[in-house]
């Protein structure tokens, strides 16, 4: 059985594929009487959208939102909201040698080996295009939790990491790379361009952070924030590796090292002196800052001919035509942020129906 639905008690299910004529979420578990409209959703949106820059694919689509249902009066109503983006830019003919052989680092040998057939134009529901849907569902979840505050930016690209002292959120906004290194910036415009101009592609990392996320919310064992966290953000197309607070750098720690001290503070709550743990501890927020690290493999869909095979079975090479990101990473910025709203809001209403 396929799934596409995601969460407990806000949960949203995404439909469509890269290149039909529209794809959309349906979002339920929405509180009622939160001000939601298109104008809403559609900043998130337009972060994501292609063809903004060379950095990305050149695929233009405005992402132009609509909302069928859910919403009386500029309010939700608490039944499921509907939502649809119209595909207006597709270029099918661009996937012919797609449709007889299987693009190596891609998804088309094994959606082919499960079902038996495969949508090859865009790669259909294997498309990040299909990540539109989950920005709009993450918009709506982000009214659910208007006590956190959410920022996303990518900190390495092709493994050049950006300078933790020249940590600068202003600086996001104003590159194409979500980038809060200026310096970082430039020198990956250039890598960028060569990996483009060459016909291959470069992986990222996306960094979150979540702030404001009251301790509590999570599960000890099942339901734990930090697996469903990961569970969101590996569900992105294109991720290959997650790490939640200092991940895979913790195993090289001493217990001393990776603990998070706390001290006594003025309200009776703890107050820590660091963050291994990224916020969570035990499955279960802690009110520090949730810090979680997603690794975008380099776009499958490159000019470069790579050895494959037909679905024949015969041996051939194939170079992929038609407009691709040449860092799949750098879009992906809005969704991770997305996925982070959604695992929380959901945790948050999960969290008031168990303890109030």
């Amino acid at each position: 059985m396929s799934r596409n639905t995601f969460g407990h008690v806000f949960r949203f299910t995404t439909w469509g594929e890269s290149h039909g004529p529209a794809l959309g979420a349906v979002v339920d578990g929405c509180p009622p009487g939160l001000t939601l409209t298109e104008a809403v959703i559609q900043p998130w949106l337009d972060a994501r959208r292609p063809g903004q820059s060379r950095f990305t694919t050149q695929r233009q689509e405005p992402d132009a939102v609509r909302i069928l249902s859910g919403t009386f009066e500029g309010r939700t109503t608490g039944t499921p909201i509907s939502l649809i983006i119209d595909n207006v830019d597709q270029r099918s003919k661009d996937y012919s040698d797609v449709a007889r052989a299987y693009r190596p680092g891609h998804a088309d040998y094994a959606y082919d080996a499960k079902y038996g057939f495969r949508d090859y134009r865009g790669g259909g529901r294997s498309s990040a295009r299909e990540t539109a849907a989950r920005v709009a569902a993450g918009a709506v979840a982000r009214l659910v939790i208007p006590e956190v505050a959410i920022i996303a930016y990518v900190s390495a690209i092709g493994g050049d990491a950006i300078d933790p002292a020249r940590f600068d959120v202003a600086e996001i906004e104003r590159n194409p790379f979500f980038c809060p290194d200026a310096d970082a910036a430039a020198r990956w415009e250039a890598q960028i361009d060569a990996a483009r101009l060459a016909g291959s592609s470069l992986g990222a990392v996306v960094e979150c952070v979540a702030s404001g996320v009251p301790p509590g919310w999570g599960a000890p064992l099942y339901a734990k924030l930090d697996a469903e966290l990961a569970l969101a953000m590996m569900g992105i197309n294109a991720v290959k590796g997650v790490e939640i607070g200092d991940g895979f750098a913790a195993a090289a720690n001493s217990g001393e090292a990776n603990a998070d001290p706390m001290r006594p503070g003025t309200d009776g709550k703890p107050v820590f002196t660091a963050n291994h743990a990224g916020g969570i501890a035990g499955g279960i927020s802690t009110g520090q800052p949730v810090v979680v690290r997603v690794a975008f493999k380099p776009t499958s869909s490159i000019l470069t001919a790579q050895p494959t095979i037909t679905r024949d079975g015969e041996a051939t090479e194939l170079f992929t035509k038609g407009r691709h990101d040449p860092c799949v990473g750098i879009r992906g910025v809005p969704v991770v942020a997305a996925m982070m709203a959604a695992v929380l809001a959901d945790h948050k209403l999960l969290h008031r129906a168990q303890c109030g």
